[in-house]
């Protein structure tokens, strides 16, 4: 008797065999956001509660509370929504709606605003779960802003994160220049490993520019500071930059695996990273100028 093996695509008993198919995703160019939502829940650095992260409309991150919540029980100045991936400042007309996790993380003061009896309710039980996390060891809250900002900086009290210029804001990296990676995703699914400064493209100059209040805060001392200006590029290659990507991804329907790691600078929340001298290797490829 000769054997008869299954076919490989059905079991011994002849039932068929369902194989999940690898499915590419792909942005719509006509996408507001090219981040992929898979991979930007996260924890609380203060609390240890998952959060989730949204870029915002002005292309800052913002951190949401993971549960929608009842649009009669949140203010509203506290009611986010989603629309293409943007998170927007107000609610779209349906009975739920996302808040801010800063509203309810309880190792925040609570807002006025926020003391509706179903949000004080949800903030206890933030609470409870981040005593539970910190009692079983799993989670260490860090340090103040403060007090982190002084442990990153370098030697002589120099900073290590530079203050970029694009599209006439100033932002924060969250790297030194050369270590700023691309935040696209390459065919094998992983993370772009290509570095904004590449070679023969055009790069920016190290310049000494007015620090410069910020919105709704007091006049401060008229201090300069070192910035990596890019306001002579051209707008394309500054719109690569603030999207955080290389010549390579800079165009094309490649999605994003992370946000963008910049921060608006804020004189006073990064005085820390305030240089008053310019580098003495500027951070300058082949094809600077």
């Amino acid at each position: 008797m000769r054997p008869h093996p299954p076919p490989t695509d059905r079991h011994w008993d002849g039932s068929p065999r369902h194989v999940a198919r690898r499915r590419g995703l792909q942005i719509a160019p006509t996408s507001p956001s090219r981040l992929l939502r898979a991979g930007q829940s996260g924890r609380c650095r203060h609390c240890g509660n998952r959060i989730d992260w949204y870029p915002r409309h002005d292309d800052r991150p913002i951190a949401l509370h993971p549960v929608e919540v009842a649009v009669v029980a949140t203010p509203a100045n506290c009611r986010w929504h989603i629309g293409g991936g943007i998170a927007h400042p107000h609610d779209d007309g349906s009975a739920w709606c996302r808040i801010p996790h800063a509203a309810l993380c309880p190792s925040h003061p609570p807002r006025s605003h926020t003391g509706h009896t179903r949000l004080n309710a949800l903030r206890r039980e933030l609470a409870v779960h981040s005593r539970r996390l910190i009692d079983t060891g799993a989670f260490t809250p860090q340090p103040p802003p403060q007090a982190a900002a002084a442990e990153t900086a370098g030697e002589a009290g120099q900073p290590t994160l530079p203050v970029v210029r694009i599209l006439l804001v100033s932002y924060l990296g969250h790297s030194p220049l050369e270590d700023i990676r691309c935040v696209a995703q390459t065919r094998q699914r992983r993370r772009c490993t290509h570095p904004l400064l590449a070679r023969g493209h055009l790069t920016g100059r190290w310049r000494l520019l007015p620090t410069g209040p910020h919105h709704g805060q007091l006049t401060l001392p008229d201090t300069t500071m070192a910035v990596y200006d890019l306001s002579h590029l051209p707008y394309t290659d500054q719109l690569r930059w603030r999207a955080q990507h290389c010549p390579t991804h800079a165009t094309g329907t490649a999605p994003d695996l992370t946000l963008a790691d910049w921060q608006v600078f804020d004189p006073l929340l990064h005085a820390a990273h305030i240089r008053t001298r310019l580098p003495h290797t500027p951070a300058r490829g082949p094809g600077g100028r």
